[in-house]
């Protein structure tokens, strides 16, 4: 009995571990809700991929990259006006205030999927890794919305932690 209690403490530290790093990953207070994309138009290459990302936590973030298995390649994007004209232009990192948000979305900033492998249809979801500079990466599902979609949030959107 003693042998079976002296390894139940040697192992009872690690059977933890997993909820102590859980635990940890909320404490920078990056969270991320409302993840949409459009689906593709025609033969579209590209898309582009919308949320809101909150920091509750004590200092300011960066969102400096992100990636997923729908597109080649995954940048960070802004909309700026030159001259007349509405022109998307690749940023370094995007700003997460102290305790405020950023709502990335349609002719503001956002997360361009470029390269798609495959068409993005309505009523799917896909993964979407975000990397913050302070926060580590975080992982949501985007729900693929209409082609039209102008982002209202009323229609199903997952995240997760």
């Amino acid at each position: 009995m003693f042998r079976n209690l002296a390894l139940a403490a040697l192992f009872l530290p690690l059977a933890a571990m997993p909820l102590a790093a859980s635990a940890s990953d909320s404490q920078d207070g990056i969270r991320l809700e409302s993840a949409w994309s459009r689906a593709s138009a025609g033969a579209a290459r590209n898309g582009a991929a919308y949320l809101t990302v909150h920091n509750e936590g004590d200092k300011a973030d960066r969102l400096v990259s992100g990636s997923s298995p729908v597109a080649e390649t995954v940048e960070l994007h802004t909309h700026i006006k030159d001259g007349e004209v509405m022109r998307m232009r690749p940023v370094e990192a995007i700003e997460v205030p102290t305790g405020g948000s950023v709502t990335l979305k349609p002719g503001g900033d956002h997360v361009m999927l470029i390269g798609l492998r495959a068409p993005l249809k309505e009523g799917e979801t896909f993964p979407l890794t975000l990397v913050f500079e302070n926060g580590g990466s975080r992982d949501v599902e985007v729900t693929v919305k209409s082609v039209g979609a102008r982002g209202d949030h009323s229609h199903g959107s997952h995240h997760k932690h």
